[in-house]
């Protein structure tokens, strides 16, 4: 079992930037990968980013390709979501994910953290 807590969420105006960070419990954090997924009100859960186990292969939603970045520290046991150039359409409550698959795989993640809360202004 895996506990992931994500934290770094705000409020921010358009244009800033927020960091996003989840933390794993476990000793298998880093054999997993992990992905960061965004839900709007309203709107179904969507994927963002994610990376493998070694943090060798990233993938990015299109919405946000060139403006996030994904990354981790296996020894922190540790997933980031750098967002920069931040838009009001990426308000959402954003979620990450494990999949006990240490490679990049677009399916519903094996365990979900509890969210937290993105709001950027206009």
């Amino acid at each position: 079992q895996v506990q992931l807590v994500e934290s770094g969420g705000g409020l921010v105006q358009a244009g800033g930037s927020l960091r996003l960070s989840c933390a794993a419990s476990g000793r298998t954090f880093s054999s997993y990968a992990m992905g960061w997924f965004r839900q709007a009100p309203g709107k179904e859960r969507e994927f963002v980013a994610a990376i493998s186990w070694s943090g060798g292969s990233t993938r990015y939603a299109d919405s946000v390709k060139g403006r996030f970045t994904i990354s981790r520290d296996n020894a922190k046991n540790t997933v980031y979501l750098q967002m920069n150039g931040l838009k009001p359409e990426d308000t959402a409550v954003y979620y990450c994910g494990a999949y006990r698959t240490g490679f990049i795989v677009l399916v519903t993640p094996n365990y979900w953290g509890q969210g937290t809360q993105v709001t950027v202004s206009s």
